[in-house]
């Protein structure tokens, strides 16, 4: 019995050498800093890379750094049934509630751990506290891409969370203009319209239906990934600060395209 195919495609979406490889800090630290707990440690320069990169790139690091990216980009899609993400996942009020669980679980293991500051354990203790909170994304976020969707977890993950957070402070401070490369289209004319770059997107969003003024997709769960971009059919996607889609969009020839016309069809 034939399977119902699911509108999603599986296609590469490692576009740079280190995302090929971190998904190898994943067992390292959350499996490792269970008998090694110092191994959790590394958890704090990933945790500042993440909220830096965030700052000025919005989730840069979840599409092009993150280890469990890795892991389920690299490894975990070719087994995954790569379906819809249910709507849960996606919404605001899961993200934001799970985050504050999270983030009041995890700060209230620190303040007991921070109790032992000056002893000879501490510096185990407080790894083995991040090593453990490593174990659930590692753990659920393996599970629902083996059975949903690869990137499910990302959809409310905690650290997701922060960069954002992060990003909305650097648009508000006005830092990040020059540093935030978006998704761009040379001319919204020229697209097909065709929904590939939603069918290839590993959070599945539409940029085909939401370009700005500026011809940027402006939605802030875009991991700029660059998958979009390497599948685009008329190769007219590209990562972009505001200032450069600008002036590629001025610079774009669109003749021809003034008399197109829309076709209906059924794809089956």
């Amino acid at each position: 019995m034939n399977k119902t195919p699911t509108f999603y495609i599986k296609t590469n979406r490692v576009f740079n050498k280190f995302k090929r490889i971190s998904w190898t800090l994943v067992p390292l630290i959350a499996f490792g800093g269970l008998f090694y707990p110092r191994l959790g440690l590394l958890l704090i320069p990933i945790m500042l890379s993440l909220v830096t990169l965030g700052f000025f790139k919005g989730k840069y690091w979840c599409g092009n750094l993150c280890p469990h990216g890795s892991l389920f980009d690299s490894i975990i899609l070719q087994f995954s049934p790569n379906s819809s993400i249910p709507k849960l996942f996606k919404s605001k009020t899961l993200k934001v509630l799970f985050f504050i669980w999270y983030m009041s679980m995890f700060t209230s293991r620190l303040i007991k751990v921070s109790a032992l500051w000056g002893t000879m354990t501490f510096i185990d203790k407080l790894g083995f506290v991040f090593a453990v909170n490593y174990l659930i994304p590692t753990t659920v976020g393996t599970i629902l891409a083996l059975f949903v969707n690869p990137r499910s977890w990302c959809s409310f993950c905690p650290m997701g969370t922060m960069e954002q957070l992060a990003y909305k402070l650097g648009k508000i401070a006005g830092l990040n203009g020059k540093t935030d490369q978006k998704v761009s289209v040379a001319a919204i004319e020229q697209c097909h319209k065709c929904g590939k770059c939603s069918r290839v997107c590993p959070m599945q969003l539409k940029p085909y239906l939401n370009f700005s003024g500026n011809n940027q997709f402006e939605n802030e769960n875009c991991i700029r990934c660059s998958t979009c971009v390497a599948n685009c059919p008329a190769g007219i996607l590209s990562l972009a600060n505001t200032e450069q889609a600008l002036s590629i969009k001025a610079s774009t020839n669109n003749s021809g395209f003034e008399k197109r016309r829309k076709i209906t069809a059924l794809l089956v």
